[in-house]
């Protein structure tokens, strides 16, 4: 298939509350080096709409805009193979210790998933977290997925009252 390609390190400090995960950084945001990188990821701009603020300008500003909010973020996808950004390209994936972070990270109590792709493959690796731990599916804000902002944002709404 091609080269592998690595997530990124989680960002979650010991406040952090709830745990976004999605699948595996795309084209743009490995080039980066961030997260959502993608200037057209509808990420940051539903997260500050959640956390009530300004979309920051910098990615530092950003990720300091999710630990102040207690939201942890990470991916499911430690590796994988995959020939552009599409989620569904991805193959021989190997998986995040998502186990070992929440073990380290008690004060997690719900997850949330960036689209069915991150739900799907976090069911076929940790099927026990799933079953015992509370989790919700989101809109994936991925530009691919193509329902209109307000949507996904409204749906997103939810990461704001846990």
């Amino acid at each position: 298939m091609g080269k592998i390609i690595y997530s990124f390190d989680p960002i979650v400090d010991d406040k952090s509350r709830v745990l976004i995960l999605g699948t595996m950084p795309g084209v743009e945001s490995l080039r980066k080096q961030e997260y959502y990188g993608h200037p057209r990821n509808a990420f940051w701009p539903i997260i500050a709409a959640v956390c009530s603020r300004e979309l920051p300008v910098s990615y530092t500003e950003k990720t300091a805009m999710l630990l102040d909010a207690g939201i942890a973020l990470w991916d499911v996808c430690r590796g994988c193979e995959r020939e552009g950004s599409l989620d569904s390209n991805i193959c021989n994936e190997t998986p995040n210790a998502i186990d070992q972070l929440l073990n380290e990270h008690p004060n997690i109590q719900t997850l949330f998933f960036n689209g069915q792709n991150a739900e799907r493959l976090f069911k076929r690796y940790f099927p026990e977290i799933w079953r015992h731990r509370n989790h919700h599916t989101l809109p994936s804000t991925s530009p691919a997925y193509t329902l209109p902002f307000e949507k996904k944002r409204d749906a997103w709404s939810i990461v704001g009252f846990h």
